[in-house]
């Protein structure tokens, strides 16, 4: 009852802080407490933080030192979000962010990790140790099993560095190739040691996809602009494999989202999704994205300047 109680204590108050900031895009920084501030981790975790910032996004981090705050330097204090945990080492609020009424603290790790995937557009891993290792595999689970919303995820390194290309050789020769994942589960994320390759990741991956959200058997993928006539054959083509049975289509909101009203001018791409292979829906999605076959100009809500979601002028 101890547990319980005082998990309900921590979500709710964290839910009170994050609530005001649901409509503004946000990544999660993840990286080492320990990186000192003149390692190039540091200044890499800084200039990632600071263009998205810029994009208009917040940045969430742990909010101790190192890497998070690197990553609240390079947001700035207006644009940092933090979820502190009580250690008794290193684990003091990053003077970026401390007294920020945008900081949480919290007890538990599983508490903070929920807040951590939840409250998320994105995902950036810079070099850490276990913590990091953990944040990053667990995120990466969820995807895989569709326990998560699909969102970026990338494996940011220092310039030059092979921390994630050594995690990248585990994963192909101890991983895929004894088959205990699937060769599309490696479109989940992605691995670079440049900052300007990490945000654009992430902003191209919002340049048609908005949102999904599932209704009964139904996959709807919320879009921000509208699709030529002849999508659903191009799709079927590719990605015919994701069908349990129909086709694919596109319409405007089901009945069963009139408690989104703020979404409703989006078109949707709706289908019966198998669900047995999360790497071939973020495929599908980046495809979308990259190729946009016969789009309209925007329409609907998308982000604007200061990274909010909101109606479009056009409308």
């Amino acid at each position: 009852m101890k547990i319980l109680s005082r998990t309900l204590q921590e979500l709710r108050y964290a839910f009170k802080v994050f609530s005001p900031y649901r409509h503004l895009r946000k990544v999660t920084v993840f990286g080492s407490a320990r990186t000192p501030p003149d390692h190039p981790a540091y200044q890499q975790a800084v200039v990632f933080s600071r263009a998205m910032a810029q994009e208009g996004w917040l940045v969430i981090t742990g909010a101790a030192s190192g890497i998070m705050e690197a990553g609240h330097v390079g947001a700035g204090r207006d644009r940092s979000m933090g979820l502190n945990i009580l250690l008794p080492f290193e684990q003091a609020a990053n003077a970026v962010i401390a007294g920020d009424p945008k900081l949480v603290h919290m007890k538990y790790f599983f508490t903070r990790k929920l807040m951590f995937v939840k409250e998320t557009s994105a995902m950036c891993c810079l070099p850490g140790g276990f913590g990091t290792l953990d944040e990053g595999i667990e995120v990466l689970t969820l995807l895989q099993t569709g326990k998560r919303d699909m969102v970026p995820v990338v494996f940011l390194d220092e310039p030059g560095g092979d921390f994630w290309t050594g995690f990248q050789e585990f994963v192909e020769r101890r991983l895929l190739a004894r088959g205990m994942i699937s060769p599309e589960d490696l479109s989940l994320y992605r691995i670079t040691d440049r900052a300007e390759v990490a945000v654009r990741e992430i902003l191209n991956f919002y340049r048609v996809y908005h949102s999904m959200r599932y209704v009964r058997r139904q996959l709807v993928i919320r879009l921000s602009r509208m699709p030529s006539e002849d999508a659903p054959s191009q799709l079927a083509n590719r990605f015919g494999d994701l069908l349990a049975e129909g086709q694919f289509e596109i319409r405007g909101p089901l009945d069963e989202e009139r408690d989104e009203p703020e979404l409703a001018a989006l078109p949707r791409l709706v289908f019966s999704f198998r669900r047995n292979n999360f790497g071939r829906l973020r495929q599908l999605i980046d495809w979308l994205n990259a190729t946009e076959p016969g789009l309209s100009q925007p329409i609907g809500l998308s982000p604007n300047a200061t990274g909010e979601i909101r109606s479009s002028p056009s409308l």
